[in-house]
């Protein structure tokens, strides 16, 4: 049994966080450090180093695990994307970092995609993408490795179309798909005026709120500003969704993401799609770039008719997942 003294010791000598709680059952190390240590349990001549001890104990659990990036604590990995980790910051942030720093150069394009469509772009759409709230390079000081760091803020509780997918195998009906589908040409539409061409519409990439039906699109990182680059590299597990431009390393145009966002879609909907959307939807993903639409609002306001002309006058309709 460990007693006060020995607590108090263990708790200002150990060096590591698997000294102080134990290498097989941290939490169990913790919960009896604690026990022995909380002031309401041991005598008033010793209530003083025991209280001292027990803050720094409690204080050494909660930053157990944590690492800093310039000034931000983070714990566990919250998320994982194509390229990077992201650590939950709270207060609607998130800490995103490369796993391997030759993908800095990608970070980068995102910091800038956001930040022009930031200052560019029509604040009321703002909220279709993330806000760049921070960037910086930070050195890891066991490897002495440099990556390139965005910290991003965005609405909570967001559902990728990706895992809607995979609660929905059948498909979604696509009056739920319908707005889901607006709200993402918004977005579009909002970046295209502003220069950006994103990349990778891609269903881990389009992400939802189902309450209050928002869209966020995210993962800026394969972006092109200005028309000057092409897209860097592609999410291999989606090639074939790509078209023929991204494959052929010429600069994406507007339809490039109409067409990735159309097909994300159709794959949304899966076999509940009517022969009307899907024929819409081929005409967004025609090979050339030329014969498709290029211009994201004039898309939605065709959209538009079209749903009225299958589904009547719009009205809200709850998406329970």
């Amino acid at each position: 049994m460990t007693t006060l003294d020995d607590a108090i010791r263990r708790v200002h000598e150990a060096t590591s966080d698997e000294e102080l709680f134990g290498p097989d059952d941290p939490h169990r190390g913790y919960l009896r450090l604690a026990a022995v240590l909380h002031p309401d349990r041991v005598a008033p001549g010793a209530r003083a180093a025991a209280t001292d001890a027990f803050v720094t104990l409690t204080n050494r659990w909660r930053a157990r695990g944590t690492v800093v990036f310039g000034r931000y604590r983070v714990g566990a990995v919250a998320h994982t994307g194509d390229l990077a980790n992201l650590h939950d910051l709270g207060r609607g942030l998130l800490l995103k970092q490369p796993r391997r720093p030759v993908n800095n150069d990608l970070m980068e394009r995102e910091a800038t995609a956001l930040r022009r469509i930031a200052d560019a772009g029509d604040p009321r759409y703002l909220p279709y993408v993330p806000r760049m709230v921070d960037t910086f390079r930070h050195r890891d000081p066991g490897t002495g490795q440099e990556r390139r760091v965005n910290v991003l803020g965005s609405v909570p509780h967001l559902t990728s179309l990706a895992d809607v997918m995979r609660l929905r195998p059948e498909g979604l009906d696509p009056r739920d798909a319908a707005w889901i589908w607006r709200r993402l040409l918004v977005a579009l539409g909002l970046a295209h005026r502003a220069g950006v061409v994103h990349g990778a519409v891609l269903p881990e990439h389009i992400l939802i709120e189902t309450t209050d039906h928002g869209v966020v699109l995210v993962d800026w990182c394969y972006s092109v500003v200005d028309g000057l680059d092409h897209v860097p590299a592609v999410v291999e597990r989606y090639a074939d969704w790509y078209p023929p431009e991204v494959h052929n390393r010429l600069p994406p145009e507007p339809g490039t993401d109409i067409a990735m966002a159309a097909r994300s879609m159709t794959a949304l909907m899966g076999g509940h799609a009517p022969a009307a959307l899907l024929s819409f939807a081929d005409g967004c993903t025609l090979p050339s770039p030329r014969s498709r639409p290029d211009d994201a609002w004039a898309l939605l306001a065709e959209l538009d008719d079209l749903l009225e002309r299958l589904y009547g006058v719009r009205k809200f309709r709850p998406l329970n997942l």
